[in-house]
């Protein structure tokens, strides 16, 4: 099943010079993360954006996706969940830099939560390295197969709230220490008191980033 979402066309109304693919959470959907791009599309109005919807629904829930189901929340489960559901994601990037002109370096890719946990598998296994990716109140999947696996070492942003209750606040540090383990340049916020969300700081600082990478 190929991917689609909601999408922004740039505010400058020229043809795209960027990209950014935002990749939702757990029980989310592409509109509740293409409110977060409009916030960052003022800083970057030549990008184009897409948020696609994950593949499969979770069941008796209202426009609820999920990248994998989560039921044990164990490590071996995240690692099979992201595997399986890598290749879609993947293809779509392909498809949107194809269809947009770009090449891999003019694109940003966005995750929140179990999305982080998408953006960094797929987008470090990519052979031609994206500009960048900002992972929010997410975590780096098996991390012990990232030196077997990573092909590219894009700059990586990640943000957490220090009283995320999801996932917890210790999952950046762990998943900053492997990224850099691997060769990866890693920037770190913490956003005080924060939970599992996205406050003004840690937007603040992924359109500082996105700016940086492909502004």
């Amino acid at each position: 099943m190929s991917l689609d979402g909601p999408r922004l066309i740039p505010l400058s109304g020229n043809k795209p010079n960027a990209l950014v693919i935002l990749i939702h959470g757990y029980g989310s959907n592409g509109d509740d993360l293409i409110s977060l791009a409009a916030m960052i599309q003022p800083a970057l109005p030549d990008a184009a954006f897409v948020a696609p919807n994950a593949p499969s629904m979770i069941p008796r829930m209202a426009a609820a996706h999920q990248w994998w189901p989560i039921e044990t929340f164990s490590m071996a489960e995240r690692a099979a969940g992201a595997a399986a559901a890598a290749p879609g994601l993947d293809a779509f990037i392909t498809a949107e830099l194809e269809a947009t002109g770009l090449k891999s370096d003019r694109l940003l890719l966005v995750g929140f939560s179990q999305g982080t946990m998408m953006a960094l598998h797929v987008g470090l296994r990519r052979e031609q390295p994206v500009a960048g990716i900002v992972g929010i109140s997410g975590m780096l999947v098996a991390p012990d197969r990232l030196e077997a696996d990573i092909r590219s070492r894009p700059p990586v942003l990640l943000i957490h709230g220090t009283e995320d209750d999801v996932v917890p606040f210790r999952s950046m540090d762990l998943a900053a220490t492997a990224l850099a383990a691997a060769g990866v340049t890693v920037e770190t916020h913490v956003s005080p008191g924060l939970g599992h969300s996205v406050g003004q700081d840690g937007l603040a600082a992924a359109t500082a980033f996105a700016r940086r990478v492909i502004g």
